[in-house]
C-alpha cells in the first residue's frame, strides 16, 4: 500500500509546483528536490511491486515509507492553507506579511529535512526488494488452497443447479466439443457442486469416461496433461519428458479409442488451461465435454458466453445446512433455533461461511455461546479458519493488479449490506488517487474498467444493471467485507470507529495509520464530544443504510469542520449539515456529499480550488438551488449533482480556462444560456429538469445553446408540466443539434409520436428512454432506417399509445426492450422477433401485449436464439 500513498505525494507535487507557484515561493527549489526523490522512491516501489510482498522487514519498511510521505503531506497540507489564508487577506488588505515569511522558510526547513529523510530510506534499501512469488506446487500448499470441501452427503441446495448442469454437459448444443463453466464468488460451493456431479452416476452412464483435475494458480500445463494422462496409464513416467504437444497427441488417441470423454477442471485461473486442454480431444462427433470451476466471469464467458452462474443458497437450505453441519442426523433443539437461522441468515447464503460457523458451534449447547457466535457471524469465520475463509478469498485478492487491490480494499469504507451506487464509488476512488491517469482514457473510464474487473472476479456483488448492461449498484458480502476491513487497517488504507464496550467515548487508536475514518451515524455525537484534533486524517465517511438522516447540533456539526483541518473527502449524506467559518476553510477538499436545508450554494464554495465532486442534496421547499459559488473558476470541479434543479451563474468573463465540468445533474433549463454552456463545453452528462416550452423554442430558447456541447452523451429533458393538455414540439434539427448523444431520456415532454422519427437520426444514440408521456398519440410508426445503433428502448406510461407497428428495418441492433404501464397498447410489434440482437424484453402492467410478447419468445425460441422475458405482474 506504500505504493498508493507515494504516487499521491507525486501527485500533490506536481499539482503543487505547476498550480500553486505563487503560493510557494520561496521554498520552490527544496520542493522540486522533493519531488525529484520521490519520484525515485516510487521506481524502487514499482520494481519491487513485480514480488510478493512478504515478510516482517517488507512491512516494516512500508511502514516507514508511509509514515515519511505522511509527514511530507501534513507539512505541505498545512503551508497551504496558511498560504491560502495569506493569499485572501492580502487581496483585500494588501500588506505585507513578515509572518507568512517566517512561515516559508520554516517549510523550506522543514521539507529539506523530510527529503534527506526520503533519500536515505531510498539509498539504505535500493539493494533490498521483497521475495519472489512462492512456488505453490507442491502437493500440500494445493490441498491448503483447496479449502474445505463438503461431503457428498451434506450438500444441500445443490440438487436443482447440479440437474441444470448434468442436462448441460449429457444434451449440449450440436456433437462437437462443449465447455460448461461454473462460475461464483469464493466459497459459494462451486468445487462441491462439481464433486456432486462429478460422482453423479448419470455421467457413468452417458460418458465413457469421467476424469476430475485439479488445476490452481500455479499450474503447469504439462503438469494437467500428466494428471489427464494417469487416468488411461500407469506409465507415467515415460511421459514426462514428452514436450506438451506430444503429450496432447497421446491423450488423444486414448480419447479417440473409447466414447464420449467428460474432463473436470476444478479451480481454473486461466485461458490458457481450457484452450491447451481442449487440443487432448479428437476431432469427431462424439459430444466430448469439458467442466470448469472458476471465479473469473471473463474466463468463464470466454469459454462460453453463457457460463453458470452459481447461486447463493437459500434462507431455508443455509438453515438446513448449519444444522446439518453441527448436528450430524439430529435435528436442533428448540430454544437454539431462532438463533440458528439468524446465524444462517448472517452467513448470506454462502456455503464455506456456514461450514465454517459450524465447526464454532460443533458440540455447543450452550445458548449463549450461540449468542456469542450470533452477534459476531462474520468476525468468527476469519478468527476460527485461517486457512479456509481468508485463505480462500487471499488467492482471488492476490491476483489482483496492485492498484486494483486498493480499490477493492477501499470498499470497505461502506458499512455492510450497503448498496453502493458505481458512479458515487467511482467518483471517490478518483478523490481518494485511486486511478492512475492512462493515455487516452479518462479517470472515469479506468475506474470503471476496475470496477468491472471486480464483478468479473467476483470480488464485488452486481447488484442492479443499468438499461445498457452497465453497473448501476453493487455490494460486497459480508465475509468479502470483513476481509476488506482487516486488510485495509493492516496497510494503514482506513480506520473503521466502532461502538465501544462501557459507553467509553469511541476515538481514534493509531493517528499514524488513520488517514481515512469510517463512523457510524449512532456513535457520531460520542465521538465528537470528546472534541477529537485530527489534522492527519483526509477522509472521513460517515453512511447510513436507512432513509433517515442523522440530526446533530450546530456545534456538533462545527466540531467535525474543527477536527479535520486537512481533509480532502468528506461523505456525510447520512446527517444534516450546516455550513460555517471553519469549513470555509477546508480548501483541500476533493469530494463533498453533504445533505441539509440548503437554499442556495454560497460564494464561500469557491475558495476549494481542489474540489472535483460535489453531491448535494437539499431539503428546502424552494424549486431552484441558487448556485452563487463562482464555479467557473473552479478548474478541478469534473461533477456537480443536485436533488433539485440548480441555477448556475453567468461566468464572470468569456475568456480563460474552459471549465473541466463532465456531470451536471440537474439543472434548471433558464441556466442553458450560450456563454454558460461554452464554459462547460466538455460536459458528457447534462440533466435538465423544469419548463420545457422556451427552453425547446428554436427562435430564443435553450436548446441551440447545447450545439456548444461537442462532447456530450448523456442528457436528460424532465418537463415540469403545468397544463396537462399542453404539447411540446421537438425541434426537426435536434439531431444536428445533438449528434454526439449515446442515451437520451424525456419525461412529460408530450411531443407527438410522428416527432419520435426525428430522434431515429441521431446516429450514435444507444439508448433511448421515453418515460410518463414523452410522446403523446395512440399510435407510432417509426420510419425505416433510423435508430440505426440503439440497443435499449424503454417507454413507460405511454398512456395514450394502442398501436405500435415496427421490425428490424426500424430497430436493427435493438438489443433490450423495456415496456412498463402502457396500458392501451394491444401488442408488441411481432415484426421485433427478427431482430438478431434482441435477447430481452420486460413487461410490467402492459397486460394486453403479452399475448404477442409470448409469440415472440416462442419464434425466438423456435431459432434457437437465447431470450429472455420478464412479465409482470406473472400471470396464473
Amino acid at each position: 500500500m506504500a505504493d498508493a500513498v507515494v504516487n499521491f505525494l507525486v501527485e500533490n507535487l506536481l499539482q503543487l509546483l505547476s498550480e500553486n507557484v505563487k503560493l510557494i515561493a520561496g521554498a520552490k527549489g527544496e520542493l522540486e528536490n522533493l519531488l525529484e526523490e520521490v519520484q525515485r522512491l516510487k521506481s524502487f516501489l514499482d520494481d519491487a511491486a513485480k514480488y510478493q510482498s512478504e515478510g516482517s522487514q517488507w512491512k516494516l519498511l512500508e511502514e516507514k515509507i508511509q509514515r515519511t510521505v505522511h509527514r511530507a503531506e501534513d507539512a505541505i497540507d498545512k503551508f497551504l492553507v496558511q498560504a491560502k489564508m495569506h493569499q485572501d487577506k492580502n487581496r483585500v488588505a494588501r500588506s505585507f506579511d513578515v509572518g507568512h515569511l517566517a512561515t516559508v522558510r520554516n517549510l523550506a526547513a522543514e521539507i529539506e529535512a523530510i527529503y534527506e529523510m526520503v533519500k536515505e530510506l531510498r539509498q539504505n534499501n535500493e539493494t533490498f526488494l521483497p521475495r519472489p512469488v512462492l512456488d505453490l506446487t507442491k502437493k500440500g500448499a494445493q490441498e491448503a488452497a483447496q479449502g474445505p470441501s463438503l461431503e457428498d452427503d451434506e450438500v444441500v441446495g445443490f440438487d436443482e443447479e447440479a440437474n441444470k448442469v448434468i442436462k448441460r454437459l449429457v444434451e449440449g448444443p450440436g456433437e462437437s466439443l462443449d465447455i460448461v463453466p461454473v462460475v461464483g464468488m469464493p466459497g459459494l460451493g462451486k468445487t462441491t457442486l462439481a464433486r456432486k456431479i462429478y460422482n453423479d452416476p448419470q455421467l457413468s452412464y452417458e460418458f465413457f469416461n469421467v476424469l476430475w483435475v485439479y488445476v490452481g494458480q500455479s499450474y503447469k500445463i504439462k503438469d494437467i496433461f500428466l494428471n489427464i494422462l494417469k487416468f488411461f496409464t500407469k506409465r507415467t513416467e515415460d511421459y514426462r519428458h514428452e514436450e506438451v504437444d506430444a503429450l496432447a497427441k497421446v491423450i488423444c488417441g486414448y480419447i479417440d479409442k473409447g466414447g464420449r470423454c467428460l474432463i473436470v477442471l476444478d479451480d481454473v485461473w486461466a485461458a490458457e488451461v481450457t484452450d491447451a486442454v481442449k487440443k487432448v480431444f479428437p476431432l469427431n462427433k462424439k459430444k466430448h465435454r469439458i467442466m470448469i470451476t472458476t471465479v473469473d466471469k471473463y474466463l468463464a464467458s470466454y469459454t462460453n458466453p453463457d457460463p453458470h452462474d452459481l447461486k447463493f443458497l437459500t434462507q431455508a437450505e443455509s438453515s438446513e445446512l448449519l444444522v446439518k453441519r453441527i448436528f450430524g442426523r439430529g435435528s436442533c433443539p428448540d430454544d437454539l433455533v431462532e438463533l440458528g437461522e439468524s446465524i444462517a441468515r448472517k452467513c448470506g447464503g454462502v456455503p464455506l461461511a456456514l461450514v465454517v460457523i459450524a465447526g464454532a458451534l460443533r458440540g455447543r449447547s450452550n445458548k449463549n455461546d450461540w449468542l456469542r457466535v450470533e452477534r459476531n457471524v462474520v468476525q468468527h469465520l476469519f478468527t476460527n479458519s485461517q486457512e479456509s475463509c481468508f485463505k480462500l478469498v487471499e488467492m482471488s485478492y492476490d491476483r489482483l493488479p496492485q492498484e486494483v487491490q486498493t480499490c477493492f480494499l477501499y470498499c470497505g469504507v461502506f458499512p455492510r449490506g450497503f448498496d453502493i451506487p458505481s458512479w458515487k464509488l467511482i467518483r471517490l476512488w478518483i478523490a481518494e488517487g485511486l486511478i492512475k491517469p492512462q493515455q487516452n482514457y479518462t479517470l472515469e473510464e479506468i475506474a470503471e474498467f476496475y470496477l468491472n474487473d471486480l464483478v468479473n472476479r467476483n470480488l464485488v456483488i452486481l447488484q442492479q444493471k443499468r438499461s445498457d448492461g452497465q453497473i448501476k449498484t453493487c455490494r460486497i458480502h459480508d465475509m468479502l467485507h470483513e476481509f476488506c476491513i482487516k486488510e485495509a487497517s493492516n496497510k494503514w488504507l482506513f480506520q473503521e470507529i466502532c461502538p465501544t464496550p462501557s459507553h467509553v467515548i469511541p476515538s481514534i487508536q493509531n493517528q499514524d495509520a488513520c488517514r481515512r475514518l469510517c463512523i457510524q451515524p449512532s456513535i457520531l455525537h460520542d465521538f465528537l464530544s470528546g472534541k477529537p484534533f485530527a489534522e492527519h486524517v483526509r477522509s472521513f465517511y460517515c453512511f447510513s443504510s436507512k432513509q433517515k438522516q442523522t440530526e446533530l447540533s450546530p456545534n456538533d456539526i462545527k466540531l467535525i469542520h474543527k477536527a479535520f483541518p486537512l481533509i480532502r473527502v468528506l461523505e456525510v449524506e447520512s446527517i444534516k449539515f450546516l455550513f460555517s467559518k471553519d469549513f470555509n476553510q477546508l480548501f483541500h477538499l476533493r469530494y463533498i456529499a453533504i445533505s441539509g436545508e440548503f437554499k442556495a450554494l454560497p460564494p464561500t464554495f469557491g475558495k476549494f480550488w481542489n474540489l472535483q465532486t460535489l453531491i448535494l442534496n437539499t431539503s428546502t421547499s424552494e424549486p431552484t438551488l441558487d448556485i452563487k459559488a463562482d464555479i467557473w473558476n473552479m478548474l478541478q470541479l469534473r461533477h456537480l449533482h443536485t436533488n433539485i434543479p440548480a441555477k448556475l451563474p453567468s461566468p464572470a468573463i468569456t475568456t480563460g480556462k474552459a471549465s473541466f465540468l463532465q456531470t451536471l445533474s440537474l439543472v434548471a433549463p433558464e441556466s442553458c444560456k450560450k456563454d454558460v454552456l461554452a464554459k462547460a463545453c466538455h460536459l458528457r452528462k447534462l440533466n435538465i429538469r423544469g419548463q420545457m416550452a422556451a427552453f425547446l423554442d428554436t427562435q430564443k430558447g435553450g436548446i441551440n445553446n447545447l450545439e456548444e456541447l461537442k462532447c456530450l452523451e448523456h442528457l436528460k429533458l424532465l418537463n415540469d408540466v403545468i397544463y396537462m393538455n399542453q404539447a411540446l414540439h421537438l425541434p426537426a434539427a435536434f439531431f444536428r443539434i445533438v449528434r454526439t448523444l449515446k442515451r437520451l431520456t424525456l419525461a412529460n415532454t408530450r411531443f407527438a409520436w410522428s416527432e419520435a422519427n426525428r430522434l431515429g437520426q441521431l446516429e450514435s444514440l444507444e439508448v433511448l428512454k421515453l418515460k410518463e408521456d414523452a410522446f403523446i398519440g395512440d399510435s407510432w410508426q417509426p420510419e425505416v432506417g433510423g435508430f440505426s445503433q440503439l440497443q435499449v428502448l424503454w417507454i413507460e406510461k405511454a398512456a395514450e399509445l394502442e398501436t405500435w407497428e415496427a421490425s428490424n428495418l426500424n430497430f436493427p441492433i435493438l438489443r433490450h426492450l423495456v415496456l412498463i404501464s402502457c396500458d392501451k397498447l394491444q401488442a408488441v410489434p411481432r415484426g421485433l422477433a427478427d431482430i438478431p440482437n434482441l435477447k430481452e424484453m420486460r413487461l410490467e402492467n402492459t397486460s394486453k401485449a403479452v399475448k404477442s410478447a409470448k409469440d415472440i419468445l416462442e419464434s425466438k425460441t423456435s431459432k434457437s436464439s437465447k431470450f429472455n422475458l420478464t412479465v409482470f405482474p406473472p400471470e396464473h
